[in-house]
């Protein structure tokens, strides 16, 4: 990227969209519109676009209520498909390269194996399925030229995520039951967003997998999470964490029971990820502060 990139990101008050902001490289121009975009809104995002006429746009919105998607679906298609492709739309229109962020619910988990970006989608609920139709919705505008970046169990201090709402069940709770049989790697979104900066800044393009490195059970993160409070507030009372399968905590939504990303590719492009361990002690100090 040069010093004329000019960069307009889409949901900016979710977890992507603030750790982008608060990695801004320095050659970077943050292209702030008047008002939030509404990228389900195709008229809304075009005259946006065509407003602030950036040189590179990155698609961080997304309606991410996983089980509320089920019952929500025209909701969901409508930001997750449609408004893909109409950020793709209006930046094809201002000549924008494009990158927009998928995630790993667009399988099935059944490999048994870290996903290639080539392997076969089979996505098991509204929210997954949606997704993949908004990368088809990219694609059909934009083609190769579009950088679609999948990743997995996103989290941010002061966002809505796993973590946050581990350390306040652990401080309210005598014992906290997670599921130990759904396989994944979080991410810390802070190091998610370097990688966005780092797979503008060499062009990258076509489907790419980033998360931090490692593997972990939902059971193995909200242990990771009780460690660091221990260590941090030892005069609280933490929760026992108590390993359950997903049998025993039923959802709305099917999620896949092994989503871990092959980054191979990815990484030989920008260097390998922190591990995910690394990024949540690393970063704890804010969410128990929030």
């Amino acid at each position: 990227m040069g010093a004329a990139t000019k960069v307009l990101v889409t949901g900016t008050s979710g977890q992507v969209g603030r750790a982008l902001r608060d990695s801004l490289p320095p050659d970077i121009e943050w292209l702030q519109p008047p008002a939030r975009i509404d990228i389900a809104d195709r008229t809304a995002v075009a005259k946006a676009v065509e407003a602030l006429r950036p040189t590179l746009v990155i698609n961080a919105a997304a309606y991410t209520a996983v089980d509320k998607a089920e019952s929500d679906r025209e909701n969901a298609y409508a930001v997750n498909r449609d408004g893909a492709g109409n950020v793709a739309a209006a930046a094809r229109a201002v000549d924008a390269r494009l990158i927009h962020i998928s995630t790993d619910f667009i399988f099935n988990g059944r490999k048994g194996a870290p996903y290639q970006a080539d392997d076969a989608t089979d996505p098991l609920s509204v929210y997954g399925d949606s997704k993949l139709e908004g990368e088809r919705a990219v694609q059909a505008v934009l083609g190769e030229s579009a950088l679609i970046v999948r990743t997995a169990w996103v989290h941010y201090p002061g966002g809505a995520n796993f973590v946050r709402t581990m350390l306040r069940l652990m401080r309210e709770r005598p014992e906290v039951r997670v599921i130990a049989d759904q396989i994944g790697t979080p991410t810390h979104a802070g190091s998610l967003a370097r990688a966005l900066w780092s797979l503008a800044a060499v062009g990258a393009s076509g489907i790419h997998h980033w998360t931090d490195s490692g593997i972990a059970s939902w059971y193995d993160f909200a242990q990771a999470i009780r460690e660091n409070g221990i260590r941090a507030q030892p005069q609280q009372a933490w929760a026992r964490v108590i390993p359950i399968e997903t049998d025993g905590y039923p959802t709305p939504a099917k999620r896949p029971g092994f989503s871990v990303l092959d980054k191979r590719k990815t990484w030989d492009l920008i260097g390998i990820g922190p591990h995910w361990r690394e990024s949540l002690d690393a970063d704890m100090a804010r969410y128990l502060s929030a």
